[in-house]
């Protein structure tokens, strides 16, 4: 497979022999391991109301589907290929890496939206693993095995994670851990969280140093609650840390520095979104467009009324720039550039636009577009939470203006 290594020197948006081969290889990969799954799943995958318990969280049955979706996927070669070979990946470039995000979204909601790693999976942070953490959590989290969630929102700390109140403080060869993380994603189901923690006092370290990374195991802390968001029922939870003890070889990475390599890595996760948000808003342009054409009032298909057919065409011609700047990030990253207003521009462009489709699409359907039986209102509440996850449209709008130099 292609490395990140050997980008290539100009900018081609032709989708090259290699990352055809990958994608039609995740299709198949769905069609034989993912929906013979989803059938045996039967109503308690296609019934909503039967994949969660009382309080929200999933049933057994489900989190052990996605769980074998991960490590079948792994198996295959998919689930962390962006990571490097010495570590289980396959290091594919973040071309590849992005395109193969918008082609499994593009199928719409499924099983197989966890065949590639999202927060729940190894991400470049955790490559700060060393020694024992390498075996014990880095290589388990690629090969599927173990699952994971970032820990850094706090109550009271959201864009503003530097404000975070979680503390650690060293005690002979232990940290001891107190706070409060919300909304974390994965956390009722993590093998192990990584937690970050304020160390060192901003007024000594500056407003972003004197943050670290932990590595918590599940029996270290507590859920205190369900974060029960829309879209994402029984998927994220309150951490409860109380005096939670872990020894000093838990530190990811180094002491007091973990948001400056959290910030490293910023792009790639907007980068991600992206892939996601422009996948899923092709799902729903076919859909919609389907429905257009066959869905028959006043004597003629809806699609030939303007007020019908301007909304899909309007939506493909926004997803077309949307999916344009999320190939220029790709490519930008493989070259090695952080890219901080790209990633930005792509993060807001993408969401902004599924999430009007997803209103439009569910308009374009009317009264079938409110039906429980079909995606588009799930559609339409992930479009909302992927507006706010990995940084607030305010939060993307602030940092691209701050980089065109605007006071």
């Amino acid at each position: 497979m292609a490395t990140q290594d050997a980008a290539p020197a100009g900018v081609s948006f032709d989708t090259d022999e290699e990352t055809r081969l990958i994608l039609q290889s995740i299709d198949d990969f769905i069609e034989q391991e993912v929906e013979p799954l989803e059938d045996e799943l039967g109503d308690t995958w296609s019934n909503p109301r039967k994949r969660h318990e009382d309080d929200g969280r999933m049933v057994p049955e489900v989190v052990e589907a996605l769980q074998e979706v991960r490590k079948r996927s792994a198996d295959a070669g998919f689930y962390a290929m962006n990571l490097p070979e010495e570590v289980g990946g396959e290091g594919v470039s973040n071309v590849t890496w992005y395109r193969a995000m918008k082609h499994v979204a593009s199928r719409g909601p499924g099983l197989h939206s966890a065949m590639l790693a999202g927060p729940e999976g190894p991400k470049p942070l955790l490559m700060q693993a060393e020694g024992d953490q390498v075996e014990k959590y880095l290589k388990p989290a690629v090969r599927g095995e173990k699952s994971t969630a970032f820990a850094q929102t706090e109550p009271g700390a959201g864009s503003d994670s530097p404000a975070m109140k979680t503390s650690a403080e060293k005690d002979g060869d232990e940290w001891v851990i107190n706070g409060r993380k919300q909304w974390i994603t994965n956390a009722p189901y993590a093998d192990f969280v990584q937690v970050f923690a304020r160390t060192s006092p901003q007024e000594e370290m500056g407003r972003y140093g004197g943050i670290t990374c932990f590595i918590v195991e599940a029996d270290e802390f507590e859920i205190a609650s369900l974060n029960n968001a829309h879209s994402a029922i029984g998927r994220q939870g309150e951490i409860a840390l109380d005096d939670v003890r872990v020894p000093e070889d838990r530190v990811l990475g180094d002491v007091d520095t973990a948001f400056y390599d959290a910030m490293d890595f910023l792009s790639l996760g907007r980068l991600e979104i992206g892939g996601r948000a422009v996948g899923h808003t092709q799902y729903l342009l076919e859909e919609g467009t389907q429905y257009a054409n066959d869905r028959e009032a006043f004597g003629r298909p809806i699609g030939k009324f303007q007020g019908i057919s301007h909304k899909l065409a309007e939506g493909k011609a926004r997803m077309y720039a949307a999916d344009a700047a999320g190939l220029q990030l790709a490519w930008k990253m493989d070259n090695g550039e952080q890219a901080i207003e790209d990633s930005s521009i792509v993060k807001y462009l993408s969401t902004n636009v599924m999430f009007d489709v997803a209103d439009d699409v569910v308009q374009v359907h009317g009264g079938n577009g409110l039906a429980e039986d079909n995606d588009f209102m799930t559609e339409l509440e992930t479009a909302k939470l992927l507006r706010i996850v990995e940084g607030t449209d305010e939060i993307q709008l602030n940092t691209i203006a701050k980089q065109m130099g605007v006071n």
